[in-house]
């Protein structure tokens, strides 16, 4: 009895009440961003009173991350076979497929500018005086493989081995052999291989409904996720109160890159609110910000773009999962560009800008196959301060603050995938207003009910067991107005396409 620790089963109590509390709100009929957002503010209240024993709240979140962890290399087999059998021709799945890298590797683009470009206003690192003695940097550079075991590990060669350790780029390029090998064979003979189709199509359904059950959960794991998160960043901060300027300029640009650049991204090409788009959208961002992994927020991303946003399955279900190892401006643009920057300032290394030029293109090169998980930030700034010949012993220094930037890079991650998807539907003729108006409503196993009330909240969780139906005439209207857009992809991209009223999805 000496040994219990009162304070932690004290803080065991309190998020026993607050789950009680979320509950009751959501009985009155809270809607679910709102859920959300009130368990991220009682989570940093819990983390801060609680700090140093959450031991066991911090179990209420490792449980939620593997449970939702587990659904992702199924859901993105599923997901991306459904999308590509959907679309029931190559050229749809080459346009979809080259608009979703292009508007994923642009956002990425971006950040590395404005984080470059905030680093070097602000002269973070000057004045350092970084002692770099003593450091050793080899535990980071071990991390680093070589570039033909890189290119070989981006192939599949035990699907099984694949989907225990969520290779994501291994299981898309699997599933995408037998996508494409699906449609080259229905071509000819459809009646053949319908039964395959059918099979998939009930296959989705079945998995979207049990990762329903999955985000009923999230404000519940959103509170004793940020109650940890919160708990840890306090304790990292009393460490490193000399590396504050580092994370401060790192917090901004995240932030900048999330809501005001995506914003602008959403607005132009996808002609959306961009304020109703990130009310929408808060769930996985927050999910995205606590777990610090975009592999794991993607059920609940792929759930919130076709329930919520109106991405049609098809779109959602194949840019997602690409973004969660293509772009990645959080982790592969934003903190491995901030990092190169302070290394040069604190040791004074004199910097062309053709050097820069060179740090921006190996930066944009390095987010290509990132894996969405924790950490990866100190894996592709370890790459990129190698590329361009910089000590590696700085991320040593940083690490006592790079797991707190983690968080808001995760969230920067997440949001960029979740617009790239949008522009990429808007732009194919598969993104329906109704649904992100909340004039139309999708159930949880993808049934579009174009009757709901227009005054029903667009964002609460659909009631058990209700089943909305698909008019038959909508989703072949919409299939021929994907066949005539996507003829003509890509678009433009100096103009967005107008914004289309009241699309029924598929």
């Amino acid at each position: 009895m000496a040994d219990l620790d009162w304070l932690a089963l004290a803080a065991t109590a309190a998020t026993a009440l607050l789950f009680v509390g979320l509950f009751l709100l959501r009985r009155r009929g809270a809607k679910f961003t709102l859920l959300t957002v009130v368990a991220l503010v009682a989570g940093i209240g819990l983390g801060l009173l609680f700090q140093g024993h959450l031991a066991y709240v911090d179990v209420i979140g490792t449980i939620y991350v593997n449970v939702i962890t587990a659904f992702v290399a199924p859901l993105i087999v599923v997901s991306v076979l459904a999308s590509v059998t959907s679309l029931g021709s190559l050229q749809k799945l080459r346009t979809i497929g080259l608009s979703s890298v292009f508007w994923l590797l642009l956002t990425t683009f971006i950040s590395i500018l404005l984080t470059l470009g905030l680093a070097l206003a602000t002269g973070i690192g000057k004045g350092a005086n970084l002692e770099l003695e003593g450091v050793d940097g080899t535990a980071l550079t071990g991390l680093l493989r070589p570039l033909d075991q890189v290119i070989v590990g981006l192939f599949p060669s035990n699907i099984a081995g694949d989907v225990s350790s969520n290779n994501i780029i291994g299981i898309i390029l699997f599933t995408l052999v037998i996508a494409v090998s699906y449609l080259l064979v229905a071509d000819k003979k459809a009646e053949k291989v319908r039964a395959f189709k059918d099979l998939v199509d009930a296959t989705r359904r079945v998995f979207f409904k049990a990762v329903g059950f999955i985000i009923a959960l999230t404000p519940y794991a959103v509170l004793a996720l940020v109650a940890s998160t919160t708990s840890t960043a306090v304790g990292r901060l009393e460490t490193a109160a000399s590396l504050v300027g580092v994370l401060v300029v790192a917090l901004v640009a995240c932030f900048v890159d999330a809501y005001l650049v995506n914003g602008v991204l959403v607005k132009v090409f996808a002609g959306l609110n961009p304020f109703r788009f990130f009310r929408l959208i808060t769930p996985p961002q927050y999910t995205a910000f606590t777990t610090q992994s975009s592999i794991g927020t993607l059920p609940l991303t792929i759930a919130t773009l076709t329930r919520k946003i109106g991405v049609s399955d098809e779109v959602a279900g194949f840019t997602a999962p690409i973004g969660t190892t293509i772009g990645m401006p959080g982790c592969a643009g934003i903190w491995p560009t901030l990092v190169a920057v302070f290394s040069v300032n604190a040791l004074g290394i004199d910097y062309t800008p053709l050097d820069y030029v060179v740090l921006v293109v190996l930066g944009l090169l390095v987010s290509l196959g990132t894996a969405g998980v924790p950490g990866t930030a100190i894996i592709t700034a370890t790459a990129v301060l190698t590329a361009v010949g910089l000590p590696v012993e700085v991320l040593v220094l940083l690490i006592p603050i790079s797991a707190v930037a983690g968080t808001a890079s995760t969230m920067a991650n997440v949001t960029a995938a979740a617009t790239a998807a949008t522009i990429v539907a808007r732009r194919a003729g598969a993104l329906d207003d109704a649904v992100f108006e909340g004039r139309a409503t999708v159930s949880d196993d993808g049934d579009h009910d174009d009757d709901t009330d227009a005054s029903a909240a667009p964002d609460s969780p659909a009631p058990a067991g209700r089943a909305a139906t698909r008019p038959s005439a909508g989703r072949a209207a919409t299939e021929e107005r994907i066949e005539t857009t996507v003829a003509t992809e890509p678009a433009p991209l100096d103009r967005a396409a107008p914004p289309t009223a009241d699309l029924s999805r598929r």
